[in-house]
């Protein structure tokens, strides 16, 4: 008789991967290629994953939607990715500072140009800064 694997045991083909997880064939490969995740190889050669790549993926997905880049997620700590939906531990509050200051530097940025725009469409002229 055959025993079932283990959540241990149990390997995820890259398209289950993606199924599971909701990211693209494709994005699981860029993240693995990065060293987010653990991938090995099956007896025929194909990429597998643990099942915890699920939550991985899902993690990643909601940190680069908050504006985090690769670089900066391959910098957190293991255990932002461990757990779906972890909140975002200490260690991380220099990059969330960094990405804040940039998204409010940006905003101020294009605000600007919206005014300027706005002066242009009044009087049509090139207001001066």
């Amino acid at each position: 008789m055959c025993a079932m694997p283990t959540q241990e045991q149990a390997r995820l083909s890259i398209g289950e991967l993606a199924r599971r997880s909701g990211a693209s064939v494709r994005s699981i490969r860029h993240y693995d290629a990065q060293g987010l995740l653990t991938s090995g190889r099956a007896d025929n050669g194909y990429r597998v994953f643990p099942v915890a790549a699920v939550t991985q993926v899902r993690q990643i997905g909601r940190l680069i939607a908050a504006g985090f880049s690769l670089a900066d997620i391959a910098a957190f700590p293991n255990c932002m990715l461990a757990v779906d939906g972890a909140a975002m531990c200490p260690e991380t509050a220099p990059a969330r500072r960094k990405l804040l200051a940039a998204i409010e530097a940006e905003m101020s940025a294009l605000e600007h140009r919206r005014m300027r725009l706005r002066a242009m469409l009044v009087d049509g002229n090139i207001p001066a800064d």
